[in-house]
């Protein structure tokens, strides 16, 4: 539409996966002179995230559809009509060409507004395995975009499925070896470990490292990024290097590590393996998630793209067996990882917008 400037709202929150893939998608539309708004939640941590993009954001109300019983269960569903009813007006002022939603109980109602003010909808999964508030946005959606081919199987019809592969910052494709040696103060005598144990940290595996430090130390230096508050001031061993979290120094890291062990959330996964990095996958345990980071890593180990410790088997001695393991079959493990097709992800999505839009 020559002479008119474009509209695009993002929306998705509740984690930082449902929220990465919008800020490398919003670069993107930004270079692209789109006008882009943001629908979150109030609290979320979506709202935290896109504060340093410098868009308009825009809060509603949001509740959680829980498949256990709750008290909120009674009142969530008035949370989320109220939801609807915000987005509904938001969009008939903001006027967007089209809505992209990432996922999170605070896309629905934006995602049921939009179809309301008939305004065409893309939802994305990066998950194997499809998360609740993404089954139920499907049915409004025009366009439907997921990470791994296998999940096409999952569906019965195929005509709103597009692969699409993850939307990944394109800073982690130049990160720097030599600033991520700096920036931890190692050395390139000794391989490097990346240990990442989510946006939040985790104690277990934090500690399972720290319990493993005087005999890590001998063979590999260890950068670990162990959560906000949870650095640990009472050790100082040299090759050992402690964040709290990282942002525009990560792409710098994981271009040091030889080797990364992380949860198992889809993106992580999709920036492991788009990165062609030996990893181990430590997944959140069903009583921490929905049981999404399980499917994600068993799909990944029988692909051979990683070696997995599941939450009941995670000691010291399982992770020690697995380290050893990849450093002996490094190899036929990047073997492995070469062989997942990467698409150009945030190419391919801003062309589906366009194509969307023309219709």
């Amino acid at each position: 539409m020559p002479g008119t400037m474009m509209k695009i709202i993002f929306t998705g929150g509740g984690s930082a996966g449902h929220v990465t893939p919008n800020i490398a998608l919003i670069k993107k539309f930004s270079q692209e002179n789109w006008e882009i708004n943001y629908i979150g939640s109030k609290n979320g941590i979506e709202k935290e995230l896109i504060a340093p993009l410098n868009i308009p954001y825009y809060a509603i109300a949001s509740g959680k559809l829980r498949r256990y019983f709750s008290w909120h269960n009674f009142l969530d569903p008035w949370k989320i009509l109220w939801g609807i009813f915000q987005a509904y007006f938001l969009c008939l002022k903001l006027k967007p060409q089209i809505i992209f939603s990432k996922g999170g109980f605070v896309a629905f109602p934006v995602v049921v507004a939009a179809w309301l003010n008939r305004i065409p909808v893309i939802v994305h999964e990066s998950d194997f395995s499809v998360g609740l508030a993404n089954k139920l946005c499907f049915p409004f959606a025009k366009k439907i975009c997921l990470t791994f081919p296998s999940t096409v199987k999952m569906f019965r019809s195929q005509k709103k499925l597009v692969v699409t592969g993850t939307p990944i910052r394109e800073e982690f494709f130049v990160g720097s070896a030599k600033k991520g040696l700096e920036l931890c103060g190692f050395t390139h005598g000794k391989k490097i470990i990346l240990v990442f144990g989510g946006s939040l940290g985790a104690k277990k595996i934090n500690q399972i490292v720290r319990n493993l430090l005087p005999e890590l130390l001998i063979n590999y230096q260890i950068a670990h990024v162990c959560g906000k508050g949870k650095i640990d001031t009472t050790i100082n061993f040299p090759g050992y290097k402690q964040f709290e979290y990282l942002t525009d120094e990560f792409p710098h890291l994981m271009a040091a590590a030889d080797l990364v062990i992380s949860r198992a959330g889809a993106n992580a996964i999709y920036e492991l393996i788009a990165l062609r990095k030996p990893n181990i996958l430590l997944p959140l345990s069903k009583t921490s998630s929905r049981g999404d980071q399980i499917l994600n890593a068993k799909y990944c180990a029988k692909n051979g793209y990683s070696q997995v410790i599941f939450a009941e088997d995670l000691t010291t001695e399982s992770l020690l067996k697995k380290i050893h393991y990849v450093d002996q079959h490094t190899k036929e493990i990047i073997n492995q990882l070469e062989k997942f097709v990467i698409p150009y992800s945030i190419q391919m999505v801003f062309t589906l917008v366009e194509s969307l839009i023309k219709k």
